[in-house]
């Protein structure tokens, strides 16, 4: 530790970790897609100011856009007043790389499902950011330990897993990395209290709690259709009525993202070396054709007319 030397004595200057009982005012959030969007809108809303960076500025103008709708439709439902939308907007603001988050308390990195994208990230963040910033990795299936290995401050990381659509899930799963302490930790946890959402704390294995349960029935129901056992409209209405689901499991996978459901997939299947993870052929030709659901228009369902149809 540092000294100073003081009118009484040499007093010890304390670490950041343990001066660390400074409040979380200002977020960052890195990447303004489905998942970064709705973080930062949750965020906005609860109070806090939220920095947005993306690849371009377009990307986060249209977030921008894309959120004002959604607040503009919680205003009409009731849930929230026109002054509580104007608010939340106007404390999101864009900053154009990882400079404009020197002062974020705390940054979320929000970017595609892709260890290696997620770790160039996190390389090229850490020089900008003050000793005490946390990291937090919006990841739904990489492991933290690995992914705060490359950082300067794995004490100081942790996983935070929002549930898509973010403003209407009440669900945050937090996952600690092997060196994640305890301050960190507890620090994070009151924060997402703060966002109205609950806490669920995983261990930090392949694709965590909700995704180890969930992926795998998507992946079944896709062999469920690869196999011809029934049609992507048969399937989906089973699940629907005959298990009380809101959407069925192909729907809702094209809802979330082919490409996503196969990487969480092959984490599985790499991570945990059992064959019953293995992503089904069907899912992966998907992907490969660009299929990827909603957000390309084409999925399990073709979403290009007035009504969305089965591709299969």
């Amino acid at each position: 530790m540092d000294e100073i030397v003081g009118a009484k004595g040499i007093l010890t200057e304390p670490s950041p970790q343990e001066n660390d009982m400074t409040p979380i005012r200002k977020i960052g959030i890195i990447g303004s897609g489905q998942m970064g969007n709705g973080i930062a809108h949750v965020i906005a809303l609860a109070g806090y100011d939220v920095v947005l960076t993306d690849l371009t500025k377009e990307k986060v103008d249209k977030a921008i856009e894309l959120i004002d709708r959604n607040l503009t439709r919680q205003v009409a439902s009731g849930k929230i007043t026109e002054e509580d939308r104007k608010q939340a907007l106007s404390r999101i603001t864009y900053a154009e790389n990882y400079q404009g988050l020197s002062d974020a308390d705390m940054v979320i990195e929000a970017a595609t499902e892709d260890e290696t994208v997620k770790r160039k990230i996190f390389v090229a963040l850490c020089p900008f950011l003050k000793p005490e910033a946390i990291i937090a990795t919006n990841t739904s299936s990489i492991s933290i330990t690995r992914l705060a290995a490359a950082t300067d401050r794995p004490e100081r990381f942790i996983g935070l897993h929002f549930m898509n659509p973010v403003p209407v899930m009440e669900l945050v799963e937090m996952i600690r990395g092997i060196a994640t302490e305890d301050v960190t930790f507890a620090k994070a946890r009151e924060f997402v209290g703060t966002l109205g959402k609950t806490t669920a704390v995983s261990e930090d294995f392949p694709a965590f709690m909700v995704n180890r349960i969930l992926l795998p029935m998507i992946n079944e129901a896709v062999y469920t259709l690869y196999e011809g056992v029934g049609s992507v409209d048969a399937i989906d209405t089973a699940m629907r009525l005959g298990a009380h689901h809101p959407m069925g499991p192909l729907q809702l996978a094209d809802f979330i993202g082919l490409d996503t459901c196969l990487s969480i997939m092959q984490v599985l299947y790499e991570g945990l070396a059992d064959s019953k993870y293995r992503p089904c052929p069907l899912l992966v030709k998907y992907v490969e054709a660009g299929w990827l659901g909603r957000k390309t228009k084409r999925g399990f369902y073709d979403y290009r007319g007035e009504k969305p149809m089965p591709t299969r």
